[in-house]
This record gives structure tokens, sequence and C-alpha cells, in this order.
């Protein structure tokens, strides 16, 4: 479960990087990851190579840790080590509601990436914000995005907010992410956060965003679902197939 204390620092925590450090850091994301498993220096992706664009918040941008220890970075090496020709890139902005994720869509689907994997909403449900209101956003992404890039492939990243913002707000919460992807028919990562959310170890001291063992550990969460998109074994895994959340 998460811990009582993750709201009270998330509100002050999630405010850091500047809306433009979206740039350095997926040009940095890209730089860092195109490294290869041994060490040695190797040529990046090139911006004809397709993208996995990753729409987040803090949760993405990675911050507190250096941009090779945010999960997208870890995504772009598994894709290396594979052989496999993608480029990720990390646009995650510090802070950004769901509707801030709105206005910046058509910046981020601009290269017209093959698959955008959705992480917003957190900083919504940690301020209270109406469900409503956060629902017709999510909504929104997903049909502008469709609009935009037909055929792209589009994956939704599950949240939950701690229980002391009450139980009816957070289970409402909770359902928003497997309600929209059953509806859309989209993969889901069911949470995010899972085995990550209220473990002290994992966490930076604002009890919120992971350290960089908490992001090898995301990393793996949006891998079970991203893998089989990227490496074209099968589809990505709903929620019904993997049992939902936790």
């Amino acid at each position: 479960m998460i811990s009582a204390g993750f709201v009270v620092v998330v509100l002050s925590g999630c405010s850091g990087a500047p809306r433009s450090a979206v740039r350095e850091r997926a040009a940095d994301t890209e730089a860092v990851a195109a490294r290869s498993a041994s060490g040695r220096d190797v040529q990046g992706p090139t911006p004809q190579t397709p993208a996995v664009v990753f729409l987040g918040t803090s949760l993405t941008a990675g911050l507190g840790l250096d941009p090779g220890q945010a999960f997208p970075a870890l995504i772009q090496r598994r894709c290396d080590s594979l052989g496999l020709g993608w480029r990720v890139v990390n646009a995650g902005v510090s802070g950004e509601t769901s509707a801030g994720a709105v206005r910046r869509l058509d910046w981020v689907l601009r290269d017209r990436p093959a698959v955008l994997v959705v992480e917003t909403g957190a900083n919504d449900g940690l301020r209270g914000l109406d469900l409503d209101s956060t629902r017709a956003n999510l909504d929104t992404i997903v049909t502008r995005a469709r609009r935009a890039v037909p055929g792209m492939r589009i994956v939704l990243a599950g949240m939950e907010v701690p229980p002391n913002l009450g139980p009816r707000y957070a289970a409402g919460f909770r359902a928003l992410f497997p309600e929209i992807a059953r509806r859309e028919g989209l993969p889901l990562i069911p949470f995010l956060l899972a085995g990550v959310g209220g473990v002290d170890s994992l966490n930076q001291p604002d009890g919120i965003h992971p350290t960089a063992a908490g992001d090898r550990i995301v990393a793996a969460n949006v891998w079970r679902v991203l893998g089989p998109i990227v490496t074209g074994r099968t589809d990505a895994p709903t929620r019904e197939r993997t049992g939902g959340g936790r």
C-alpha cells in the first residue's frame, strides 16, 4: 500500500523541473541509452527510427535521478540489448496534470511515434481534482492521438492515490484507468508503481519519486506490457488478461 505521507509530500515534490526541460531530458535520455550493454559507445537511434514516446509526469521524467536512471532510458537499453530498432523518448514533465498533457499533446506527437505510453493523472488525484475532468482529459488524449497518428499503439499506465483522500475518491480514481483501457481497447499497465509505491527503501526522501533501484522495478512493470508490442511477438496484455492491478 502507499504510505499515508505519500500525498503530503507529492504536492510539493511533483512541481520540480520546468516545462521546457522536457526537450533537454528527451535528448539526454536518448544519448545515454545509446550505449551498449558492454559499455561501448554505439551509434544511437536516428530521428527516422520508430519511436516509443512516454507522455508523463515527474515519475516519467525521473525527477531526482540522472537521465540514464529514469525508466524510459532503461526501456531504451532493454530494446538495444535485444537488437530492437526503437527510439525511446522521455516526454515527462514534473507537476503536470492531465489537462497539461492535453495541451502539449500535439507537440509530443510531432514526430508521429509508433507507440505512445500515457502516464498522467497522478497529479490530478493527489490534488483531489474532479474525476470526471480527469476521465475527459484521458479520453481526449486517446481520441486526439488516434486521429493525429492513425495506427499508433497507445498504452495506458494506471495509477493509484492514497486512501487518506477518502475511500470513495481513491476507489474511483483507481477505477478510471482500467475503465478507459477496456472501453478503448488499450493495453494497460495496471499500476506503474507496483512494488515501489510506499516502500521507503525504493523511494527518494520525498517519499514519492522512486530511487534508481525503484525505477528499475518500474521499468520491469512497463516492460511486461510494452515488451510484447516492441518485440512484435504478441499483443500487449490487457488488464483482463493480466488479472488486473494490485
